[in-house]
This record gives C-alpha cells, sequence and structure tokens, in this order.
C-alpha cells in the first residue's frame, strides 16, 4: 500500500515541485511555480490525498471507486479526495497524482513550462 512517505517523495520528484504548509503544519500543500496541484494531512489515517482532475473523468472515477469523493474543502467540480485504503490501486493513485500536476502545468505560461522540461519527451 502507498505510504506517506512514498507519496510524499513522488511529488516532490515531479520537476519544480515544493511542499509548503500554508494552512496547517499538519497539512502537506504540493505545489509547482505557486499553484497547488496535491494536498495532504500525511500523518492522518486513514491517509487521504486531494488531486486537481478533469471534471468528466473526476465524476467518473467518483463513480468508479467509493474511496473516490468530492474534493474536500475544494471545488467539488475540479477536485478528488481519495481515501488511500487499498481499493484504489497505488498505480492508479500515482497516475491521478501525476494527472493532477500536469493539468496545473499545463496552465503555466510556456516560459514557465520549459523551465520544467514540460510537457516531458
Amino acid at each position: 500500500m502507498l505510504t506517506p512517505a512514498k507519496l510524499r517523495r513522488f511529488c516532490l520528484d515531479l520537476p519544480g515541485a515544493v511542499e509548503e504548509f500554508p494552512f496547517r503544519p499538519d497539512l502537506s500543500v504540493f505545489k509547482v511555480a505557486g499553484k497547488v496541484f496535491a494536498l495532504c494531512p500525511l500523518r492522518q489515517r486513514p491517509l487521504r490525498l486531494s488531486l486537481k482532475c478533469e471534471p468528466a473523468l473526476a465524476e467518473q472515477l467518483r463513480d468508479t471507486y467509493p474511496a473516490i469523493t468530492p474534493g474536500y474543502h475544494l471545488n467539488k467540480r475540479h477536485w478528488n479526495t481519495i481515501e488511500v485504503d487499498g481499493s484504489v490501486a497505488d498505480r492508479l493513485v500515482l497516475d491521478m497524482v501525476e494527472d493532477s500536476y500536469d493539468l496545473v502545468v499545463a496552465g503555466l505560461p510556456k516560459r514557465t513550462q520549459a523551465s520544467l522540461n514540460w510537457p516531458p519527451a
């Protein structure tokens, strides 16, 4: 199962990603170029992760997996919260992290995208 340490490392391994704590000391907020792509209270059990998502895909994922719900305290149309309880494959969770990151980077200026070597070759 995906551990908080693995999730944190995966997020921080994305180009330009940083971890900040703007809301409270126990809520990791992962950003790229100042824009949020993931939120997770890493010490909370069960582990819950909020990610940006294309609206149609967000609804499809919610309909498919009971552990995926509309974003907690976020725009319900664009964000999902995943309870990492083993019912959603780790690879799918990590793919959703990458998708969230890509959605955020896609909205950045071309110059910033280039500095992040995005899109990947």
